[in-house]
């Protein structure tokens, strides 16, 4: 039952990405080009990634809602900035139950416009203000070109909308969300994340100012992991949300918006995956640990099971997945599951049950290295432990990587063999001519301008005019 080995990463980034998540299970092609099927597997790990998610969001005061898959088209062109970015990706429903429809239907690239609409009735005070919502949904962009879970016409995400009394209390719920973003690639999905302002031309249509958080893949292209856009009053202006504040005068309201979508179980497969297959983090694998029972015969097994059994109260901690498939090796089954990126797998037969002890495994650590005899009163205590070291070896080996594959080119010569093979962080101008003139000649783009700024000047890596921020420059996905 052997099956053929994934391709090399180093050999094929590309179809080692696309033979991984098949064989894994994690999703599967659509009949509808461009669509994708998730399986219970992927949903597991999609599930989790939610949890995390939605408990920061909560904590912050937001609450969850749903709107409708369908918006009139008339409610993306009172936004025209909006609808000019979007135009490309629509795709429009023009006959309803047979018939022509008066006004052709938007099925939901994003949904401000409906959320704006909704909030033009519903906000007519500061007492109303703010109001922070969630959805988790689908939404639909006419993709040209894509790749499981990185680039699908329909993904799934969550999208907050949020409304305030004023700019301040906007951008602060605006960069807050980022943060919530950063601290949950990182403390969740053990996935290293720069913050950043995305360039005027990067922004999202429509938006103030908008930002990222942006992740380096294990082929050092960049992927942009999760947005937060201050919409500034834009939207309101176009949907006519507007309350009277505490002096009885009439204002608009100043709105945000943020999602995070599918594309992350992307992230964490190119970032911690390896030629063996998935290494998935700890706190989001939808199976933290896998028991495999070995024995021979009848007799082993039921000596192997019962053990199991008084195990279980050490065991309910965590999400555990018992494989007592028939007729497998119990090397098929190691093999299986490391394709798979199980954290830890526990090996226990009959001599482990003698010895009143288990065989841990960790997936991030190969061969002999990686495994651990652990006594079984300790077990609970020797799986967390391991769980808590992987998840700092997995995030430690994506930092190593991303700062040995950045970049300071010291001239344009140099800054275009860097993004060939990595990121460049470079002084820039800030001008949408040169940016267009560096993407068109490397194909690398603004990925942001980091939050995180050394401070002074220098000379734009370009075109060498006066530049005051630095700026992430590479290949994306």
């Amino acid at each position: 039952m052997a099956e053929e080995r994934l391709p090399s990463r180093s050999d094929n980034f590309a179809e080692w990405y696309n033979q991984l998540v098949l064989r894994s299970e994690l999703a599967d092609y659509a009949p509808v080009r461009g669509c994708m099927v998730i399986r219970p597997y992927g949903w597991a790990l999609w599930e989790n990634l939610q949890a995390a998610l939605d408990s920061r969001f909560k904590a912050t005061g937001v609450t969850n809602a749903a709107f409708p898959l369908l918006i009139p088209m008339s409610f993306l062109e009172r936004e025209k900035q909006h609808v000019e970015g979007f135009a490309p990706e629509l795709a429009v429903v023009t006959i309803g139950g047979g018939e022509k429809l008066e006004e052709p239907l938007v099925v939901r690239p994003t949904s401000e416009t409906i959320i704006g609409h909704m909030w033009s009735k519903w906000i007519k005070s500061y007492r109303d203000l703010p109001l922070l919502l969630n959805q988790w949904n689908s939404v639909v962009r006419w993709e040209m070109r894509t790749k499981l879970f990185l680039r699908t016409m329909e993904f799934y995400w969550q999208e907050g909308h949020t409304a305030h009394a004023g700019p301040d209390e906007a951008e602060g719920r605006t960069r807050q969300m980022l943060d919530i973003y950063a601290d949950f690639a990182e403390n969740e999905a053990a996935v290293p994340v720069v913050r950043g302002q995305k360039s005027e031309s990067e922004k999202f249509a429509g938006a103030l100012r908008s930002y990222s958080i942006e992740a380096m893949m294990g082929d050092t292209r960049a992927l942009q992991a999760g947005t937060s856009h201050n919409l500034g009053d834009n939207f309101a202006r176009a949907f006519d949300i507007r309350y009277l504040d505490k002096e009885n005068q009439l204002q608009y309201a100043w709105t945000t918006s943020w999602g995070l979508s599918t594309r992350f179980i992307g992230a964490i497969i190119m970032v911690h995956g390896d030629d063996q297959g998935l290494i998935l983090p700890p706190r989001l694998a939808p199976h933290q640990v896998v028991v495999v029972p070995i024995h021979k015969s009848d007799d082993e097994r039921a000596l192997v099971m019962g053990a199991l059994d008084r195990l279980a109260d050490e065991l309910r901690r965590f999400r555990v997945h018992v494989d007592t498939r028939d007729g497998l090796t119990p090397g098929f089954k190691f093999n299986d599951w490391e394709m798979r990126g199980v954290p830890v797998r526990l090996e226990i037969g009959p001599k482990d049950v003698a010895r009143e002890q288990v065989m841990l495994a960790r997936r991030d650590t190969p061969g002999k290295q990686g495994k651990l005899a652990v006594p079984f009163a300790a077990l609970a205590d020797g799986i967390q432990a391991m769980l808590d070291d992987i998840h700092t070896a997995l995030f430690q080996r994506a930092t190593d990587f991303r700062q040995a594959h950045t970049h300071t080119p010291s001239d344009y010569a140099e800054f275009r063999q860097v993004v060939e093979d990595g990121w460049a962080d470079v002084w820039w101008c800030g001008r949408s001519a040169c940016e267009t003139e560096i993407k068109e000649d490397t194909r690398a783009s603004t990925r942001c301008i980091p939050l995180d700024q050394p401070g002074g000047t220098g000379r734009c890596i370009h075109c060498g005019e006066p530049a005051e921020k630095r700026a992430l420059f590479a290949r994306a996905y």
